[in-house]
């Protein structure tokens, strides 16, 4: 497998790209296909026009919103060199690659959270939101049915604050964090979407599962909760925490919570 996605790099970069992602999809069926027959939250027969259509987004929401991020990270990063304090930035590259990487997940998780959380308290963002939430039934694949301009809305607010903290930018360490920050968050996105019926016990109070996630699916009250990807303590700490030992009874879109 290696040495085959090595060879790719002699391809045109579009189909490199499109190569690697058909690889990757094959990795997550394999992964999650029989999970899901075995531990199903309940079991629904997706259409063939459904599962044409995650597809579809699959694709095009692994390559379009990168794509856009790059250019606008690259002008964020510009104009964070010229506003922030030198200080800040050294300070924060003085600390261990380790605690340096924790940090920048625990912020981008921050952002993440009150940017998807505006997501629904916004019409003008609840508008290409929606998309993710019209799925009536949850598996692997509604991790990537959304709308590209959410998508990338959303990594913006995860995003910006490592560029502009100097927590990301030039050099190894900086330009790895966004990329693993993306990967972690997508990796985990493709497991909280997933149609399994596991419960995590203790653990449910540390990381996202797919029954926190679920709940914020729901169809039906409580409606706008569980809106971190990775670290539920924010939705506790913020007040959008709601994870009881059943699940939702039906999924779908709701009127998003306007203030």
């Amino acid at each position: 497998m290696n040495t085959f996605l090595s060879n790719l790099s002699h391809w045109p970069a579009l189909v490199t790209d499109i190569v690697r992602l058909g690889v990757w999809l094959m990795l997550l069926s394999l992964l999650f296909m029989p999970l899901e027959r075995w531990l199903a939250v309940r079991k629904e027969r997706l259409t063939r026009r459904v599962l044409a259509v995650d597809l579809a987004m699959y694709f095009v929401n692994s390559l379009l919103p990168a794509a856009i991020l790059g250019m606008l990270m690259a002008a964020v990063a510009a104009g964070a060199r010229m506003l922030l304090p030198d200080a800040i930035p050294a300070a924060l590259a003085a600390l261990p690659l380790a605690a340096r990487l924790t940090l920048a997940l625990l912020i981008a998780e921050i952002g993440f959270y009150w940017g998807h959380r505006l997501s629904h308290q916004l019409p003008c963002l609840w508008r290409y939101h929606a998309v993710h939430h019209q799925p009536e039934h949850l598996y692997f694949l509604v991790n990537t049915h959304a709308h590209p301009v959410d998508m990338i809305v959303t990594r913006l607010c995860g995003m910006t604050p490592l560029y502009c903290l100097g927590l990301a930018g030039a050099g190894a360490a900086g330009s790895a964090t966004p990329v693993l920050v993306i990967i972690i968050g997508t990796i985990w996105g493709f497991f909280i979407h997933a149609n399994l019926r596991v419960r995590l016990g203790p653990l449910e109070w540390l990381v996202a599962t797919p029954a926190f996630h679920h709940w914020h699916h729901s169809k039906s009250a409580p409606l706008n909760r569980n809106f971190s990807s990775t670290l539920p303590v924010l939705d506790m700490l913020f007040g959008t925490w709601h994870l009881p030992q059943s699940w939702p009874q039906d999924y779908g879109c709701s009127p998003p919570d306007v203030t």
